[in-house]
């Protein structure tokens, strides 16, 4: 059994103000510490349940985040960036499983830091009509490359929005959102706890109940509202992006990944405009 777990940090126990989730500051490197528990504790939980190769893909910010010497020697490690699949780099290897780990909710909900890719520049992404937040997107890539999401951790209003789209999951929920920087949240050891519990039953329930391996690749309509008319300007000299109104474009991808690239770019080209 494989595993790739991705690992954000708004959902991290513990963390509620941005100043936690930005580096050059004393709260970020506490955050950071709390993220790399919690990745742990969900790679040992995997080992623990049966897993036979687990990958921890860093997947916050400048996805350089992860504290390497206080991780399960046994894991391997995704960082850095530019990559290809994004928040997903590791499905390159093939795993039967993805976990979603310290993952937030969506642009404009009620959620702990809540925000979809890019918090300055997206105020809004849909997918074939839905909308969605990062673990919408990047479960679909996931599943596009024969890998199930199995695990998810986050604040309970990330559980609400996302739970829909992958039956079958389980979510764990570390922390209550009262408003966007506002909660109560369990202690770092606490969630830390449950999550290696949860991250052994995950995979002990699966070798009992293999899920067949399905892939496919489906075109996509994406559509996003920008935070700002500039910022429409400037993802609309991309040729192949269709203008809706001051603020909203489209356009049309042959697969989730490509989505995914398209987006990510588009985040990048933002910071022109910073």
């Amino acid at each position: 059994m494989k595993v790739l777990i991705s690992v954000d940090i708004e959902g991290v126990a513990g963390v509620f103000h941005p100043e936690q989730t930005r580096a050059g500051n004393a709260e970020y490197e506490q955050a950071r510490r709390w993220m790399t528990r919690e990745a742990d504790a969900a790679a040992q939980g995997a080992f623990d349940g049966g897993a036979t190769q687990v990958w921890i893909n860093d997947s916050h910010g400048g996805f350089r985040n992860l504290m390497p010497d206080l991780l399960d020697q046994r894991a391997r490690l995704v960082l850095g960036k530019p990559r290809t699949l994004g928040m997903m780099a590791g499905l390159e290897a093939s795993p039967e499983m993805v976990f979603m780990i310290g993952y937030h909710a969506r642009a404009q909900s009620r959620g702990i830091l809540a925000h979809t890719i890019n918090s300055a520049a997206f105020a809004r992404v849909t997918l074939d009509g839905e909308e969605v937040g990062e673990a919408g997107l990047y479960g679909a890539l996931a599943e596009e490359r024969g890998a199930r999401v199995a695990l998810l951790t986050g604040d309970d209003v990330f559980g609400a929005e996302t739970l829909p789209a992958f039956p079958g999951a389980r979510f764990l929920c570390v922390k209550t959102a009262h408003g966007h920087s506002s909660g109560v949240t369990e202690t770092p050891a606490a969630a830390c706890e449950a999550i290696r519990l949860a991250a052994r039953e995950t995979i002990e329930a699966a070798a009992s109940d293999r899920h067949p391996r399905r892939s496919a690749t489906t075109a996509h309509r994406c559509e996003l509202r920008a935070q700002t008319s500039a910022f429409a300007d400037l993802f609309c000299q991309w040729p192949a992006l269709e203008r809706i109104d001051a603020v909203t474009l489209a356009f049309d991808a042959p697969s989730a990944e490509h989505v995914v690239r398209i987006l990510n770019c588009l985040s990048a080209m933002s910071f022109m405009l910073r």
